[in-house]
């Protein structure tokens, strides 16, 4: 039997919108059940502390989001366990910085490729840099710490989160900068257990990013914070100098956090996760807590412009990373 052209022509377009409708329909409902967010490193670093407040937040938001930390590979390791789930916004990765430079940059095996295969949502917040000590260390300043490690070659190790990752390169920077190739670099399975270690003596340096427990173990004089890579001092924590005023205007690197989903995720759903972040960030108590913690909160931040700023910072780190010819696999 055949159909007058013009009814078959008005099935078969209801046909075809019958997935875009399933799509729109999935959004109208989301979210219908708990939400996970990997946070791609063990628990104590600066992706934890925004991970776990912004997911409690969310609650009356968006409902429960479960926050699963994944370690390893200097954050590929979560990263890639985001871009392999079903792209239906029920799986988001808190990355940013170090998701893109470690994949873009550092790998000629990339497990992943961070431009095509994660979504950009919305950016969270800016972090820093902290290059820390151990209290038994005799040095005050950053400039007593270069000539402590030219005086004594080979003593002075440094950790950080992982190998290829931004703390990573920000010490081969320094030790660049510096002239103190000697200083040998430990990696770890995020920042949590580079912090602890330098409490704890076990490794007399770090460079982990800047946190609010940072700054206690600073304040009760747990550990000694030389130099920060912000631009200028925090106004959170003024007593803190920059790298850059102490004679290193090369040391000065930011961050960024935000949330991103795998490719495809459907863009009604992203934007209303990225509505309730706004929301969030807009509460002066969240907001004070990120500025507290020495962070600064990113406001009404676009997908697209949040996929620009990734893009200018593996443009960043490009030359540093040539410089030095790293490589982690």
């Amino acid at each position: 039997m055949k159909l007058p052209r013009r009814k078959f022509l008005h099935l078969a377009a209801g046909v075809a919108a019958f997935p875009a409708v399933s799509r729109i329909a999935r959004a109208q409902a989301y979210p219908t059940r708990p939400s996970r967010l990997v946070v791609p490193f063990p628990p104590g670093g600066a992706f934890d502390f925004i991970g776990r407040p912004w997911a409690d937040k969310m609650k009356s938001l968006l409902g429960t989001i479960v926050v699963e930390n994944i370690g390893g590979g200097g954050s590929s390791l979560g990263a890639a366990a985001v871009v392999r789930a079903i792209p239906d916004g029920y799986t988001l990765l808190l990355g940013g910085t170090q998701t893109h430079v470690n994949e873009a940059l550092l790998k000629s095996r990339p497990l992943y490729d961070p431009i095509k295969d994660l979504d950009p949502v919305t950016g969270v917040a800016a972090y820093f840099f902290v290059i820390i000590v151990n209290p038994a260390v005799p040095a005050r300043t950053l400039q007593e710490l270069i000539a402590y490690a030219k005086s004594n070659p080979g003593k002075l190790s440094y950790g950080h989160a992982g190998v290829g990752t931004t703390q990573h390169l920000s010490g081969e920077l320094l030790k660049s900068l510096t002239g103190t190739p000697e200083i040998v670099p430990v990696p770890y399975r995020g920042t949590g257990p580079v912090i602890a270690d330098v409490v704890g003596g076990q490794i007399p340096m770090g460079i982990p990013g800047l946190t609010g427990q940072v700054l206690e173990f600073h304040r009760s004089g747990k550990l000694r914070v030389l130099a920060v890579t912000s631009p200028s001092r925090l106004p959170t924590a003024p007593d803190l100098p920059t790298a850059a005023e102490q004679g290193l205007p090369g040391m000065t690197a930011i961050g960024s956090i935000g949330l991103l989903a795998p490719a495809g995720t459907p863009r009604p759903i992203a934007d209303q996760i990225a509505q309730a972040t706004r929301t969030a960030l807009a509460e002066q108590a969240f907001r004070q807590m990120l500025i507290d913690a020495a962070m600064e909160p990113v406001s009404d931040q676009s997908p697209e412009r949040f996929r620009q700023m990734l893009a200018d910072d593996v443009a960043l780190w490009a030359p540093v990373v040539k410089a030095l010819g790293l490589k982690i696999d």
